[in-house]
């Protein structure tokens, strides 16, 4: 090294000797500079900026997967969003289709009650006919008797005679066939 700064020294002719005696370069102490500021930057890539760099580089990488993972997160969340709406759409749907269900057996329920109630009332109406025609045909024996007998204690009072049963029937007879008629 000596040598060399001895050559940049001897040949004044030499443009960067002059140059550098203009500005006072010391070349060793230039040299000693430069290594410093090279041993300097070494350390501090390796010890300093490799160790951020490496850092930073994690960071990336976890936002990254972050990022990934949120639009996972927004692709399974708009899915389930899909899948929820389509089930309240297919209760919707069951709901509805088990009201019209519940409506139309309602109706047919409420059909059948009727139809029953109005065949009750018929059978009731049979039932108060039949019961009314055997009373007026009771209450027609029970009066015929009477009138019969009426007319035989009538007749019995109007001649004076005790009638004999034979009386009493044809008379009875005759009276009826006229009352009938």
């Amino acid at each position: 090294m000596t040598s060399l700064l001895a050559l940049v020294t001897e040949s004044s002719q030499n443009p960067v000797a002059e140059l550098c005696g203009k500005f006072g370069v010391n070349w060793p102490f230039f040299i000693a500079s430069c290594l410093n500021f090279v041993l300097v930057i070494w350390v501090l890539k390796k010890f300093a900026f490799g160790p951020i760099q490496q850092m930073l580089e994690q960071r990336r990488e976890r936002i990254a997967e972050g990022e990934n993972k949120l639009k996972l997160i927004e692709k399974q969340l708009a899915e389930s969003e899909q899948t929820t709406t389509a089930a309240i759409a297919k209760a919707s749907e069951e709901a509805v289709r088990m009201i019209n269900e519940a409506k139309l057996g309602a109706a047919a329920f409420s059909e059948q009650k009727a139809q029953e109630a109005i065949a009750q009332a018929q059978q009731i109406l049979v039932k108060a006919e039949a019961a009314a025609k055997a009373d007026r045909e009771r209450l027609s024996v029970e009066l015929k008797r009477e009138f019969g007998r009426l007319v035989a204690a009538t007749t019995a009072q109007a001649t004076g005679k005790i009638l004999t049963d034979d009386d009493q029937r044809r008379i009875n007879e005759t009276a009826l066939a006229k009352v009938e008629a």
